[in-house]
């Protein structure tokens, strides 16, 4: 693999417009487009202003190749953080290069410098070809734990009880 071709930073205010392109595919992808409701001021609020995210752009030959969001998450049972990748994605075109692995790599890195011991993520059931990198990644599914979620109006009538 040509590993020298890729280069993975994080990413600058002036990448907002490609992360919410980036987030467009990714829902192309999942087959979810419509739910997309972010905007580049959105992404420049949760990244940039407020800094609850992060994000990474990948780039295979001076070109954009892929994102990805994280935020920090806490185990309070080890007393460490972790790192949540909310999203990630590489181009259609740009797969099996090695740019997913760099990425993951690259985040790997940034959680050790960081005092993390984790990286966590969900995947569609139906993504197999995802499934099948993560584990070669040696990444194990958490079988014994389903995710929840509270949106919309049950959010709302949670909130005013």
């Amino acid at each position: 693999m040509a590993y020298e071709n890729i280069n993975i930073r994080l990413a600058r205010k002036k990448d907002c417009g490609l992360l919410l392109d980036f987030i467009k595919e990714l829902a192309l992808y999942e087959k979810r487009l419509e739910s997309v409701k972010a905007t580049r001021e959105d992404i420049r609020d949760i990244v940039f202003k407020r800094k609850i995210g992060r994000a990474i752009i990948a780039e295979y030959e001076k070109n954009a190749a892929g994102f990805a969001l994280f935020f920090y998450n806490i185990s309070t049972f080890e007393g460490k953080c972790g790192i949540y990748v909310e999203d990630m994605f590489v181009k259609q075109d740009m797969r099996n290069r090695g740019i997913g692995k760099k990425m993951f790599a690259f985040l790997a890195k940034h959680a050790i410098e960081n005092g993390c011991n984790r990286i966590e993520w969900t995947v569609l059931k139906w993504n197999k070809p995802s499934i099948d990198f993560y584990k070669r990644l040696g990444a194990e599914p958490k079988d014994e734990w389903d995710i929840f979620k509270i949106s919309g109006k049950a959010l709302e009538r949670l909130a005013w009880k």
